[in-house]
């Protein structure tokens, strides 16, 4: 059998359209959804319909409907398990199956049954309840109204040292289980089991799929004199909080409408910045941020705000997350609050404007240490500097992507004033220690190199980002700027440093130097562009494959973006022209194929308005 969880991530994450579209040649736009004739029965018109905003099929003529696993399973007789492995393999998802258990026999069972009824307890203990009086007004000062509360399945747990478990035995489940998922505890004085949460908002943890597996709560206002602000489950056969990101169930497709998502510490700080309009927000519970974090994050996206507490532990918890978020291939920046504040706080007090505006001002997770070791003084001195240089080169060795290792190397040589190749020679010193590969982190495999795009690789096409790649080309041989000019714009770059030296490179084909103006980070990577020896080969092979890879990733992007966008858009002028640009896009992408010499020529076609080819 395959888990639950896993099922449900293929299932969020598959486009029903490309999955029928591999089967249905004649599938077309139509409006919101897509049409063709029937694959399941001799259609003279179209009858079949796909939805993808509610993510199924269904034919007015036959009456066959389903959803993506479902059209697997009828047009290629495929089991269930069979049908959600094909299609993971085709939205990045690894199926792995496991024995199947007799359900009656699932040791998880009885502890998710016994979640499930705690947190319906505990909503109907806020809502229904006198006790939850105190509570519901509460939550009103905080400006978390129903909409909100109910969204996240906020509770209430009574002043009752028994309430839960008094009714939990009524429904039949007994102490050991309540014990087992941490609803009940004991003590030295009471060794008899009595309630874990009392007198507390109480806020159910669940995992992606929606099963609650923990809870948090926090006191009120005026609470027990001397018991902490919040209590959380213990770790259970359920529960491993470094597995779990509290919001994330919810903010998922958020996150990939708005291609970044915002981390807080604590419960409190997801719901006061949703009760602000910030949707796009997950917290750590409380736990330092650990590589499957960083894991479940990248399935959504790889651009992470960290928004901790603006004291020195919370300080030094965003750098600590930075470099966990490096290593796993994310991109992190720092959201910096004024002293003594947290994203509760500052949402309480300044609105989602205000959160805004701290989140528009976020710093690279270097330029923010830089800024820091300069505000302290430590350029001041030699002893500071090699302070410095301690605290910086871990980050630069944490990042995964060797061109954002590169501008950081560049950004720390430019501010200590130490040489480049000294910085170079310091990272490889720390990987090759021992515990450490000297070897730097694995690459993906080029999607040429698969199984079915021959196995020869393209000679005198280096290994490198394909941006990079590009700028070097560019600063190398001034004659690609004005064509790569017509093919690609500054937009089409994830990078914002080299976003910015492209746009630079297009005013002025001739720059030798930085211009006024230019970032340090855009500087730094200007002059080690400038500065490099690297061999490149044939420029034409090395245009062409940037720019077919650059342009690919930029309308994977855009097309993810107004997929997610038209998932909750309501009918309108505003939902019409986003299905136009969809299909603009999505023949553009077609007309792009594998070939980058091909894509090139259907990209110079596509800029001068001829018409795109589909087959190259």
């Amino acid at each position: 059998m395959i888990p639950d969880e896993v099922v449900e991530e293929v299932r969020a994450r598959a486009d029903i359209v490309e999955v029928v579209g591999e089967f249905v040649t004649d599938l077309k736009k139509s409006g919101k959804d897509y049409k063709a004739k029937c694959p399941f029965h001799e259609d003279r018109t179209p009858s079949f319909y796909v939805v993808p905003a509610k993510g199924f099929y269904k034919c007015f003529g036959c009456g066959e409907s389903g959803d993506a696993f479902t059209f697997v399973m009828k047009k290629m007789g495929l089991e269930f398990v069979e049908a959600v492995k094909y299609v993971g393999s085709r939205c990045g998802v690894d199926v792995q199956e496991v024995r199947r258990q007799d359900p009656e026999q699932d040791p998880m069972r009885p502890l998710l049954e016994a979640n499930a009824f705690a947190r319906d307890w505990f909503t109907s203990q806020l809502w229904e309840s006198a006790a939850g009086t105190r509570a519901r007004a509460y939550l009103e000062r905080r400006g978390v109204d129903r909409e909100v509360a109910d969204r996240f399945g906020l509770g209430y747990a009574p002043e009752d040292w028994r309430g839960l478990r008094g009714a939990a035995a009524v429904h039949g489940i007994g102490d050991e289980v309540l014990l087992e998922v941490g609803l009940l505890t004991t003590s030295e004085r009471s060794p008899e089991p009595y309630d874990r949460f009392r007198d507390r908002i109480i806020f159910p943890i669940e995992t992606l799929p929606g099963r609650v597996v923990a809870f948090g709560g926090r006191v009120l206002d005026g609470g027990v004199k001397g018991a902490p602000k919040y209590l959380n489950s213990p770790e259970t056969p359920l529960y491993h909080k470094g597995e779990v990101l509290y919001g994330l169930s919810s903010a998922r497709h958020a996150i990939r409408r708005e291609g970044g998502v915002l981390v807080v510490e604590g419960y409190m700080d997801v719901v006061s910045a949703v009760s602000a309009g910030l949707d796009h927000v997950v917290a750590t519970l409380g736990t330092a941020m650990t590589a499957e974090h960083a894991r479940l994050l990248k399935r959504y996206t790889t651009q992470v705000f960290l928004l901790f507490d603006s004291d020195l532990a919370g300080q030094k918890a965003t750098f600590r997350a930075g470099d966990v978020l490096l290593t796993e291939g994310l991109h992190p920046s720092v959201v910096t609050l004024p002293p003594g504040e947290d994203p509760d706080s500052v949402a309480q007090r300044e609105g989602s404007d205000g959160l805004a505006r701290y989140i528009e001002q976020a710093l690279d997770i270097v330029d923010r240490k830089l800024q820091i070791l300069e505000e302290r003084d430590f350029f001041a001195s030699i002893d500071g500097v090699r302070r410095a240089l301690d605290g910086l080169l871990p980050t630069v060795r944490a990042a995964a992507d060797p061109a954002l290792r590169d501008i950081y190397a560049s950004k720390v040589a430019e501010r200590t004033g130490v040489r480049p190749q000294t910085i170079q020679d310091e990272l490889r010193k720390a990987e090759a220690a021992p515990g450490r590969s000297a070897d730097p982190p694995a690459r993906r495999p080029d999607p040429r190199q698969r199984a079915g795009r021959g196995t020869v690789p393209r000679v005198g096409i280096p290994a490198l980002g394909p941006e990079r790649q590009l700028l070097l080309l560019l600063v190398k041989d001034r004659s690609w700027i004005d064509r790569a000019a017509e093919l690609i714009g500054a937009a089409d770059f994830v990078e914002p440093t080299y976003r910015v030296i492209f746009e630079a490179l297009v005013e002025d084909p001739e720059l030798q130097a930085a211009p006024d103006g230019l970032d340090l980070a855009a500087t730094a990577a200007l002059e080690a562009l400038l500065g490099s020896d690297e061999e490149l080969g044939h420029g034409g092979r090395v245009f062409e494959d940037s720019v077919a890879r650059i342009r690919r990733k930029s309308l994977a992007r855009r097309i993810s973006g107004l997929r997610q966008d038209l998932l909750e858009a309501h009918e309108g002028p505003e939902a019409e022209e986003a299905r136009e640009e969809l299909q603009h896009l999505e023949d553009e992408r077609k007309a792009l194929g594998e070939d980058p010499a091909t894509a090139s020529r259907n990209l110079l076609k596509l800029s001068r308005g001829g018409k795109e080819t589909s087959d190259g």
